[in-house]
Protein backbone atom coordinates (compact mmCIF):
# COMPACT_ATOMS: atom_id res chain seq x y z
CA UNK A 1 0.00 0.00 0.00
CA UNK A 2 1.43 3.88 -0.80
CA UNK A 3 1.67 6.28 1.61
CA UNK A 4 -0.98 7.95 0.02
CA UNK A 5 -3.93 5.09 0.10
CA UNK A 6 -2.24 4.61 4.15
CA UNK A 7 -2.92 8.58 4.44
CA UNK A 8 -6.18 7.99 3.08
CA UNK A 9 -7.11 5.09 5.23
CA UNK A 10 -6.07 6.61 8.41
CA UNK A 11 -7.74 9.94 7.41
CA UNK A 12 -11.21 8.28 7.37
CA UNK A 13 -10.42 6.34 10.81
CA UNK A 14 -8.52 9.76 11.94
CA UNK A 15 -6.10 7.90 12.96
CA UNK A 16 -3.25 9.53 11.42
CA UNK A 17 0.69 8.80 12.51
CA UNK A 18 3.29 11.60 13.79
CA UNK A 19 4.90 9.75 11.41
CA UNK A 20 2.49 10.74 8.44
CA UNK A 21 1.79 14.19 9.52
CA UNK A 22 5.87 14.94 9.75
CA UNK A 23 5.92 12.95 5.95
CA UNK A 24 3.10 15.33 4.58
CA UNK A 25 4.17 18.42 6.06
CA UNK A 26 7.73 17.80 5.21
CA UNK A 27 9.02 17.03 1.33
CA UNK A 28 6.30 15.36 0.41
CA UNK A 29 3.80 18.04 0.85
CA UNK A 30 5.14 20.05 -1.82
CA UNK A 31 5.34 17.11 -4.31
CA UNK A 32 1.75 15.53 -2.74
CA UNK A 33 -0.49 18.89 -2.73
CA UNK A 34 1.15 21.35 -4.79
CA UNK A 35 3.92 20.10 -7.48
CA UNK A 36 7.01 20.70 -9.73
CA UNK A 37 6.78 21.67 -13.04
CA UNK A 38 9.34 22.83 -15.66
CA UNK A 39 9.04 26.13 -16.52
CA UNK A 40 7.53 26.63 -20.35
CA UNK A 41 9.62 29.41 -20.57
CA UNK A 42 13.38 29.28 -18.82
CA UNK A 43 13.06 25.41 -18.64
CA UNK A 44 13.79 25.36 -14.97
CA UNK A 45 11.99 23.81 -12.25
CA UNK A 46 8.54 25.86 -10.35
CA UNK A 47 6.19 25.24 -7.87
CA UNK A 48 2.45 24.96 -9.13
CA UNK A 49 -0.76 24.39 -7.55
CA UNK A 50 -2.64 23.52 -10.57
CA UNK A 51 -2.14 21.52 -13.70
CA UNK A 52 -2.73 23.17 -17.03
CA UNK A 53 -6.54 21.23 -17.35
CA UNK A 54 -6.96 23.00 -13.85
CA UNK A 55 -6.15 26.54 -14.99
CA UNK A 56 -8.11 26.18 -18.08
CA UNK A 57 -10.42 25.10 -15.76
CA UNK A 58 -10.43 28.10 -14.03
CA UNK A 59 -11.07 30.35 -16.83
CA UNK A 60 -14.35 28.38 -17.49
CA UNK A 61 -15.49 28.58 -13.89
CA UNK A 62 -14.31 32.08 -12.85
CA UNK A 63 -13.58 34.07 -15.90
CA UNK A 64 -17.50 33.88 -17.04
CA UNK A 65 -18.44 36.11 -13.29
CA UNK A 66 -15.37 38.47 -13.56
CA UNK A 67 -16.42 39.51 -16.66
CA UNK A 68 -19.68 40.28 -15.79
CA UNK A 69 -18.76 42.02 -12.76
CA UNK A 70 -16.80 44.26 -15.37
CA UNK A 71 -20.51 44.43 -16.93
CA UNK A 72 -19.57 42.58 -19.87
CA UNK A 73 -18.04 42.54 -23.52
CA UNK A 74 -18.80 45.70 -25.40
CA UNK A 75 -21.60 45.83 -27.60
CA UNK A 76 -19.04 46.70 -30.31
CA UNK A 77 -18.76 43.20 -32.32
CA UNK A 78 -15.77 45.14 -35.04
CA UNK A 79 -13.97 46.24 -31.63
CA UNK A 80 -13.86 42.95 -30.42
CA UNK A 81 -12.59 40.95 -33.39
CA UNK A 82 -9.52 43.90 -33.48
CA UNK A 83 -8.68 43.47 -30.24
CA UNK A 84 -8.87 39.43 -30.61
CA UNK A 85 -6.88 39.94 -33.84
CA UNK A 86 -4.19 41.79 -32.05
CA UNK A 87 -4.32 39.32 -29.49
CA UNK A 88 -4.09 36.52 -31.86
CA UNK A 89 -0.70 37.84 -33.97
CA UNK A 90 0.55 37.42 -30.43
CA UNK A 91 -0.10 34.04 -29.79
CA UNK A 92 1.63 32.45 -32.76
CA UNK A 93 5.01 33.92 -30.90
CA UNK A 94 4.16 32.61 -27.29
CA UNK A 95 6.29 29.52 -25.35
CA UNK A 96 2.65 27.62 -24.61
CA UNK A 97 0.53 28.00 -27.91
CA UNK A 98 -1.69 25.17 -26.89
CA UNK A 99 -3.35 27.31 -24.54
CA UNK A 100 -7.15 28.02 -25.57
CA UNK A 101 -6.14 32.36 -25.40
CA UNK A 102 -9.25 34.64 -25.85
CA UNK A 103 -9.93 38.66 -25.71
CA UNK A 104 -12.71 40.74 -25.10
CA UNK A 105 -13.30 44.52 -24.24
CA UNK A 106 -15.19 45.27 -21.42
CA UNK A 107 -17.47 47.62 -20.09
CA UNK A 108 -15.41 48.73 -16.99
CA UNK A 109 -14.40 51.98 -16.87
CA UNK A 110 -11.31 51.82 -14.53
CA UNK A 111 -7.75 51.42 -16.05
CA UNK A 112 -6.58 47.60 -16.34
CA UNK A 113 -6.52 44.31 -18.34
CA UNK A 114 -6.19 41.07 -16.51
CA UNK A 115 -6.10 37.61 -17.42
CA UNK A 116 -7.03 34.26 -16.15
CA UNK A 117 -4.52 31.18 -15.70
CA UNK A 118 -5.70 29.77 -19.09
CA UNK A 119 -5.63 32.68 -21.01
CA UNK A 120 -9.01 34.14 -20.83
CA UNK A 121 -8.43 38.06 -21.44
CA UNK A 122 -10.52 41.29 -20.84
CA UNK A 123 -9.54 45.29 -21.66
CA UNK A 124 -10.98 47.61 -20.02
CA UNK A 125 -12.34 50.29 -22.28
CA UNK A 126 -11.16 52.53 -19.74
CA UNK A 127 -7.05 51.62 -20.44
CA UNK A 128 -8.65 51.06 -24.65
CA UNK A 129 -10.01 54.57 -24.80
CA UNK A 130 -6.17 56.04 -23.67
CA UNK A 131 -4.12 53.78 -26.12
CA UNK A 132 -2.18 55.43 -28.43
CA UNK A 133 -1.42 53.04 -31.18
CA UNK A 134 -1.60 48.95 -31.76
CA UNK A 135 1.81 48.54 -30.54
CA UNK A 136 1.18 49.97 -26.70
CA UNK A 137 -2.38 47.82 -27.20
CA UNK A 138 0.06 44.30 -28.13
CA UNK A 139 2.00 45.48 -25.19
CA UNK A 140 -1.16 45.49 -22.99
CA UNK A 141 -1.96 41.76 -24.23
CA UNK A 142 1.81 41.14 -24.49
CA UNK A 143 2.21 41.53 -20.84
CA UNK A 144 -0.86 39.29 -19.59
CA UNK A 145 0.24 36.61 -22.28
CA UNK A 146 3.63 36.95 -20.36
CA UNK A 147 2.11 35.92 -17.08
CA UNK A 148 0.00 32.91 -18.35
CA UNK A 149 3.10 31.70 -20.07
CA UNK A 150 5.52 32.02 -16.91
CA UNK A 151 2.27 30.35 -15.23
CA UNK A 152 2.58 33.03 -12.64
CA UNK A 153 -1.09 32.40 -11.00
CA UNK A 154 0.15 28.44 -10.79
CA UNK A 155 2.62 29.75 -9.11
CA UNK A 156 1.17 31.62 -6.93
CA UNK A 157 -1.45 28.75 -5.74
CA UNK A 158 1.71 26.99 -5.28
CA UNK A 159 3.28 28.93 -2.65
CA UNK A 160 -0.12 30.22 -1.31
CA UNK A 161 -0.84 26.09 -0.68
CA UNK A 162 2.72 25.42 1.08
CA UNK A 163 2.13 28.90 3.22
CA UNK A 164 -1.23 27.10 4.51
CA UNK A 165 0.27 23.78 4.59
CA UNK A 166 2.95 24.93 7.02
CA UNK A 167 0.59 27.00 8.83
CA UNK A 168 -1.75 23.62 9.65
CA UNK A 169 1.05 21.36 10.05
CA UNK A 170 2.27 23.72 13.10
CA UNK A 171 -1.31 23.34 14.34
CA UNK A 172 -1.84 19.36 13.64
CA UNK A 173 1.61 17.92 15.13
CA UNK A 174 0.62 20.16 18.26
CA UNK A 175 -2.47 18.68 18.06
CA UNK A 176 -4.13 15.71 16.34
CA UNK A 177 -7.77 17.20 16.29
CA UNK A 178 -7.06 19.49 13.97
CA UNK A 179 -7.20 17.19 10.67
CA UNK A 180 -10.72 18.89 9.87
CA UNK A 181 -8.74 21.74 8.74
CA UNK A 182 -7.45 20.05 6.51
CA UNK A 183 -9.75 19.02 4.79
CA UNK A 184 -11.20 21.89 4.39
CA UNK A 185 -7.81 23.34 2.99
CA UNK A 186 -8.51 22.90 -1.01
CA UNK A 187 -12.09 24.76 -0.87
CA UNK A 188 -9.71 28.04 0.45
CA UNK A 189 -7.03 27.82 -2.06
CA UNK A 190 -7.93 28.92 -5.14
CA UNK A 191 -9.84 32.21 -4.94
CA UNK A 192 -7.28 33.64 -2.75
CA UNK A 193 -4.29 32.38 -4.37
CA UNK A 194 -5.83 33.37 -7.99
CA UNK A 195 -6.79 37.25 -6.93
CA UNK A 196 -3.56 37.62 -4.63
CA UNK A 197 -1.59 40.17 -6.33
CA UNK A 198 1.20 39.88 -8.67
CA UNK A 199 5.07 40.22 -6.96
CA UNK A 200 7.18 43.30 -9.05
CA UNK A 201 9.45 40.26 -10.12
CA UNK A 202 6.10 38.65 -12.30
CA UNK A 203 5.62 42.02 -13.43
CA UNK A 204 8.92 43.03 -14.21
CA UNK A 205 9.10 39.06 -15.46
CA UNK A 206 5.54 39.93 -17.50
CA UNK A 207 6.96 42.59 -19.25
CA UNK A 208 9.83 41.39 -20.35
CA UNK A 209 8.03 38.38 -22.19
CA UNK A 210 5.27 40.69 -23.65
CA UNK A 211 8.18 42.96 -24.81
CA UNK A 212 9.76 39.59 -26.36
CA UNK A 213 6.12 38.68 -27.71
CA UNK A 214 5.45 41.76 -29.50
CA UNK A 215 8.54 42.02 -30.74
CA UNK A 216 8.26 38.79 -32.47
CA UNK A 217 5.08 39.50 -33.89
CA UNK A 218 6.44 42.22 -36.11
CA UNK A 219 5.81 45.21 -33.82
CA UNK A 220 8.16 48.05 -32.61
CA UNK A 221 9.25 47.18 -28.86
CA UNK A 222 8.85 51.60 -28.13
CA UNK A 223 5.13 50.03 -27.74
CA UNK A 224 6.04 48.99 -24.23
CA UNK A 225 7.89 52.57 -23.34
CA UNK A 226 4.40 53.90 -24.47
CA UNK A 227 2.19 52.03 -22.63
CA UNK A 228 4.17 52.49 -19.31
CA UNK A 229 4.88 55.94 -20.21
CA UNK A 230 0.68 56.47 -19.88
CA UNK A 231 1.08 54.04 -16.44
CA UNK A 232 3.34 56.94 -15.38
CA UNK A 233 0.63 59.87 -16.22
CA UNK A 234 -1.89 58.06 -14.92
CA UNK A 235 -0.69 57.21 -11.51
CA UNK A 236 0.54 61.49 -11.57
CA UNK A 237 -3.37 62.65 -12.50
CA UNK A 238 -6.05 59.81 -11.35
CA UNK A 239 -4.36 56.84 -9.26
CA UNK A 240 -7.55 55.86 -8.23
CA UNK A 241 -8.63 54.58 -11.73
CA UNK A 242 -5.16 52.51 -11.59
CA UNK A 243 -6.37 48.38 -10.81
CA UNK A 244 -4.83 45.15 -10.26
CA UNK A 245 -2.03 45.18 -12.55
CA UNK A 246 -0.36 48.69 -11.57
CA UNK A 247 -2.43 49.96 -8.51
CA UNK A 248 -0.10 47.34 -6.27
CA UNK A 249 3.27 47.72 -8.31
CA UNK A 250 3.81 52.08 -8.16
CA UNK A 251 6.57 51.11 -10.42
CA UNK A 252 5.86 52.18 -14.26
CA UNK A 253 8.95 54.33 -14.19
CA UNK A 254 11.18 51.76 -13.50
CA UNK A 255 9.37 49.78 -15.96
CA UNK A 256 9.29 52.24 -18.39
CA UNK A 257 13.01 52.66 -18.27
CA UNK A 258 13.87 49.00 -18.31
CA UNK A 259 11.11 48.66 -21.39
CA UNK A 260 13.53 51.78 -23.11
CA UNK A 261 16.56 50.32 -22.31
CA UNK A 262 15.51 46.67 -23.98
CA UNK A 263 14.14 49.00 -26.80
CA UNK A 264 17.76 50.44 -27.67
CA UNK A 265 20.03 47.28 -27.30
CA UNK A 266 18.32 43.91 -27.13
CA UNK A 267 15.30 44.79 -29.83
CA UNK A 268 17.33 47.70 -31.59
CA UNK A 269 16.11 45.51 -34.97
CA UNK A 270 12.33 47.09 -34.17
CA UNK A 271 13.57 50.69 -34.67
CA UNK A 272 11.35 52.41 -36.81
CA UNK A 273 8.62 49.59 -37.02
CA UNK A 274 5.16 50.74 -37.89
CA UNK A 275 3.17 50.81 -34.53
CA UNK A 276 0.19 50.73 -36.41
CA UNK A 277 -1.39 54.13 -35.13
CA UNK A 278 -3.56 54.72 -37.91
CA UNK A 279 -4.98 50.88 -38.02
CA UNK A 280 -5.89 51.65 -34.40
CA UNK A 281 -7.23 54.73 -34.56
CA UNK A 282 -9.62 53.42 -36.92
CA UNK A 283 -10.55 50.55 -35.03
CA UNK A 284 -11.01 52.44 -32.39
CA UNK A 285 -12.66 55.09 -33.42
CA UNK A 286 -16.31 54.32 -32.13
CA UNK A 287 -14.87 53.71 -29.09
CA UNK A 288 -13.08 57.06 -28.59
CA UNK A 289 -16.22 58.63 -29.65
CA UNK A 290 -17.45 58.20 -26.39
CA UNK A 291 -14.56 58.99 -24.17
CA UNK A 292 -16.36 61.65 -22.34
CA UNK A 293 -19.03 59.09 -21.69
CA UNK A 294 -16.30 56.91 -20.13
CA UNK A 295 -14.75 59.58 -18.41
CA UNK A 296 -17.90 60.64 -16.86
CA UNK A 297 -18.21 57.10 -15.94
CA UNK A 298 -14.61 57.10 -14.11
CA UNK A 299 -15.15 60.06 -11.90
CA UNK A 300 -18.19 58.58 -10.94
CA UNK A 301 -16.35 55.40 -10.13
CA UNK A 302 -14.11 57.76 -7.82
CA UNK A 303 -17.07 59.43 -6.36
CA UNK A 304 -18.75 55.86 -5.42
CA UNK A 305 -15.56 54.49 -4.12
CA UNK A 306 -15.48 57.55 -1.58
CA UNK A 307 -19.12 57.00 -0.98
CA UNK A 308 -19.97 60.53 -2.13
CA UNK A 309 -23.51 59.15 -3.63
CA UNK A 310 -24.66 62.37 -4.55
CA UNK A 311 -21.40 63.90 -7.10
CA UNK A 312 -21.08 59.81 -8.75
CA UNK A 313 -24.82 60.44 -9.61
CA UNK A 314 -24.21 63.84 -11.26
CA UNK A 315 -21.58 62.05 -13.14
CA UNK A 316 -23.42 59.01 -14.20
CA UNK A 317 -26.48 61.69 -15.44
CA UNK A 318 -23.64 63.55 -17.10
CA UNK A 319 -22.71 60.44 -18.82
CA UNK A 320 -25.99 59.84 -19.70
CA UNK A 321 -26.68 62.63 -21.72
CA UNK A 322 -23.98 62.33 -23.87
CA UNK A 323 -24.71 58.52 -24.34
CA UNK A 324 -27.96 57.33 -23.26
CA UNK A 325 -27.63 54.32 -24.01
CA UNK A 326 -24.84 53.06 -22.76
CA UNK A 327 -25.39 49.86 -21.34
CA UNK A 328 -22.30 50.55 -18.11
CA UNK A 329 -23.68 54.01 -17.49
CA UNK A 330 -27.14 53.01 -16.84
CA UNK A 331 -26.04 49.92 -14.42
CA UNK A 332 -23.78 52.06 -12.54
CA UNK A 333 -26.13 54.98 -12.12
CA UNK A 334 -28.81 52.54 -10.88
CA UNK A 335 -26.32 51.05 -8.59
CA UNK A 336 -25.90 54.60 -7.31
CA UNK A 337 -29.38 55.15 -6.59
CA UNK A 338 -29.92 52.07 -5.11
CA UNK A 339 -27.05 53.40 -2.56
CA UNK A 340 -29.20 56.34 -1.78
CA UNK A 341 -32.17 54.32 -1.30
CA UNK A 342 -33.65 55.57 -4.21
CA UNK A 343 -35.04 52.41 -5.41
CA UNK A 344 -37.87 53.12 -8.04
CA UNK A 345 -35.57 55.38 -9.82
CA UNK A 346 -32.90 52.56 -9.70
CA UNK A 347 -35.23 50.07 -10.86
CA UNK A 348 -35.89 52.49 -14.12
CA UNK A 349 -32.02 52.31 -15.16
CA UNK A 350 -32.06 48.66 -14.33
CA UNK A 351 -34.72 48.05 -16.86
CA UNK A 352 -33.54 50.78 -19.34
CA UNK A 353 -29.76 48.34 -18.77
CA UNK A 354 -31.58 44.88 -19.67
CA UNK A 355 -33.16 46.61 -22.73
CA UNK A 356 -29.95 48.22 -24.32
CA UNK A 357 -27.70 44.75 -23.10
CA UNK A 358 -30.19 41.99 -22.97
CA UNK A 359 -27.64 39.26 -22.78
CA UNK A 360 -25.25 40.36 -20.11
CA UNK A 361 -26.45 39.25 -16.94
CA UNK A 362 -25.71 42.10 -14.52
CA UNK A 363 -28.80 44.32 -14.95
CA UNK A 364 -31.08 41.04 -14.73
CA UNK A 365 -29.18 40.54 -10.74
CA UNK A 366 -29.52 44.20 -9.97
CA UNK A 367 -33.30 44.39 -11.47
CA UNK A 368 -34.23 41.39 -9.36
CA UNK A 369 -32.68 42.74 -6.23
CA UNK A 370 -34.61 46.25 -7.10
CA UNK A 371 -37.73 44.49 -7.50
CA UNK A 372 -37.43 42.91 -3.81
CA UNK A 373 -37.15 45.62 -2.30
CA UNK A 374 -40.26 47.25 -4.59
CA UNK A 375 -42.30 44.22 -2.83
CA UNK A 376 -42.82 43.02 -6.66
CA UNK A 377 -41.75 39.46 -5.96
CA UNK A 378 -42.70 38.05 -9.29
CA UNK A 379 -40.53 40.67 -11.13
CA UNK A 380 -38.08 39.41 -8.90
CA UNK A 381 -37.60 36.05 -9.60
CA UNK A 382 -38.39 36.25 -13.47
CA UNK A 383 -35.31 38.50 -13.45
CA UNK A 384 -33.02 36.29 -10.61
CA UNK A 385 -33.51 33.16 -12.35
CA UNK A 386 -32.52 35.08 -15.93
CA UNK A 387 -29.61 35.58 -14.06
CA UNK A 388 -29.09 32.05 -12.83
CA UNK A 389 -29.65 30.68 -16.54
CA UNK A 390 -26.93 32.82 -17.45
CA UNK A 391 -24.68 32.82 -15.01
CA UNK A 392 -24.91 29.35 -13.13
CA UNK A 393 -23.74 28.49 -9.32
CA UNK A 394 -24.24 31.86 -7.60
CA UNK A 395 -25.23 30.67 -4.16
CA UNK A 396 -26.67 34.76 -3.33
CA UNK A 397 -28.50 34.31 -6.33
CA UNK A 398 -30.43 31.12 -5.28
CA UNK A 399 -31.26 32.64 -1.95
CA UNK A 400 -33.05 35.75 -3.17
CA UNK A 401 -35.01 33.30 -5.35
CA UNK A 402 -36.05 31.62 -2.51
CA UNK A 403 -36.72 35.13 -0.84
CA UNK A 404 -38.82 36.10 -4.22
CA UNK A 405 -40.24 31.96 -3.99
CA UNK A 406 -41.44 32.84 -0.31
CA UNK A 407 -43.01 36.06 -1.49
CA UNK A 408 -45.64 34.62 -4.35
CA UNK A 409 -46.46 31.81 -1.32
CA UNK A 410 -44.52 28.72 -2.74
CA UNK A 411 -43.18 27.74 0.36
CA UNK A 412 -42.37 24.67 -0.81
CA UNK A 413 -40.11 25.55 -3.28
CA UNK A 414 -38.83 28.28 -1.68
CA UNK A 415 -37.72 25.82 0.78
CA UNK A 416 -35.82 23.40 -1.94
CA UNK A 417 -33.79 27.27 -2.69
CA UNK A 418 -33.10 27.91 1.37
CA UNK A 419 -31.90 24.25 1.38
CA UNK A 420 -29.29 24.37 -1.70
CA UNK A 421 -28.14 27.71 -0.08
CA UNK A 422 -27.62 26.53 2.86
CA UNK A 423 -25.75 23.85 1.49
CA UNK A 424 -22.90 26.29 -0.15
CA UNK A 425 -23.17 28.46 2.74
CA UNK A 426 -24.05 27.97 6.23
CA UNK A 427 -23.15 31.01 7.50
CA UNK A 428 -24.14 34.87 8.10
CA UNK A 429 -27.29 36.52 7.96
CA UNK A 430 -28.86 34.98 4.80
CA UNK A 431 -27.83 31.41 6.40
CA UNK A 432 -29.64 32.15 9.53
CA UNK A 433 -32.41 33.55 7.90
CA UNK A 434 -32.94 30.31 5.52
CA UNK A 435 -32.25 27.96 8.77
CA UNK A 436 -34.78 29.93 10.94
CA UNK A 437 -37.64 29.74 7.74
CA UNK A 438 -36.68 25.61 7.36
CA UNK A 439 -36.86 25.33 10.94
CA UNK A 440 -40.68 27.17 11.20
CA UNK A 441 -41.89 25.70 8.21
CA UNK A 442 -40.90 21.72 10.26
CA UNK A 443 -38.35 20.92 7.67
CA UNK A 444 -35.38 20.82 10.14
CA UNK A 445 -35.67 20.34 13.72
Amino acid sequence: MSEFEQLSNNLQRNRVTRRQVLWLFGAGAVSALSGCATSPVGGGSILVGMSEDEERNVDRRVAPQQFSQDLGAVQDEALNRYVSGVGERLDATVHRTQMPYSYRVLNANYVNAYTFPGGAMGVTRGILVDLDNEAELAALLGHELGHVNARHAAQRQGQAMVAQVAVAGASIIASSSEWGGLVALGSQLGASALLSSYSRDNEREADALGQEYMVRAGYPATGMIGLHQLLVDQQKESPGLLQTMFSTHPMSGERRDTARQLAETKYAVSKGRDSGRERFMDNTASLRRIKPTVVACQRGDTAMAGKQFGKAEEQYQTALRQTPRDYAANVLMAQCLQAQDKGAQALGYAEAAKRIYPQEPQAHKLAGVLSLGQRDPAAAFRDLDQYDRMLPGDAGITFLKGVSLEGLGKRQEAAQHYASFLRRNNQGNAAQYAQSRLQSWGYLR
